[in-house]
């Protein structure tokens, strides 16, 4: 056997491990979500010297500061979000690339902005490696939203924000679901957002967590008398 075919198996094992250890007992259980965790190889994600670290429970530095969401979260996000083959996504917080291929095998559309140029080449990189050819990935602050493509059916901030803009709630269409984490540390909930109509929103929390926030996002004004 081949040290190649033992690190692929290696993987496989990991990836097993992964599902069936961190993510079905985080309460995802839509076997969609499940089958795509095993289509999409995470380790091609991640930087070569975290390459042996993709299927743990923890943040992976990507570089600039920033770092990939554990997998469970991940894959909840996914699930909670339902995406549907005709829906248009925005992510605000490209990284890596693997959350954006994760939506994009499920949606028309993904628009996918990053604020930091040389993570965008990386993600970019990372998609074009697997042919993720539905999206769209541009440079730019997305905190408070992408008007130019608005409005979406899925919006996914890929950091913390410790207040939720009007303005991107504003960008979802009719029926469509946005995906946040709101609050300052240490207390943060992860919510989803629901629009029945036009300027008609609802949430539920989903779960506690705290995560690094997105940059420029939005914060509590605060008043001096």
């Amino acid at each position: 056997m081949t040290i190649r075919t033992m690190a692929s198996m290696n993987f496989e094992q990991a990836r097993f491990n992964m599902v069936e250890q961190q993510i079905r007992p985080w309460e995802v259980l839509d076997q969609d979500v499940l089958d795509l965790l095993y289509a999409v190889p995470r380790e091609d994600f991640v930087p070569p010297a975290y390459k042996a670290l993709a299927f743990t429970d923890m943040e992976i530095p990507i570089g600039e500061g920033e770092r990939m969401m554990p997998p469970k979260m991940e894959a909840r996000i996914l699930q909670d979000l339902a995406v549907k083959k005709s829906d248009h996504v925005l992510e605000v917080g490209t990284g890596s690339g693997y959350l954006t291929a994760l939506l994009a095998h499920r949606a028309a559309r993904v628009h996918s902005v990053e604020i930091k140029g040389r993570l965008a080449e990386f993600g970019r990189g990372n998609l074009n490696r697997h042919g993720v050819d539905n999206v769209t990935l541009e440079t730019g602050d997305a905190a408070r939203g992408w008007p130019a493509q608005a409005p979406y059916d899925v919006i996914v901030l890929t950091g913390s924000t410790p207040v939720l803009p009007a303005s991107i709630l504003g960008q979802l269409a009719p029926g469509g679901r946005l995906f946040a984490i709101v609050g300052n540390a240490p207390a943060m909930v992860a919510k989803l957002f629901t629009c029945s109509a036009p300027g008609s929103f609802a949430s539920v929390e989903l779960f506690d967590t705290v995560i690094a926030p997105l940059m420029n996002a939005e914060r509590v004004s605060r008043f001096e008398f």
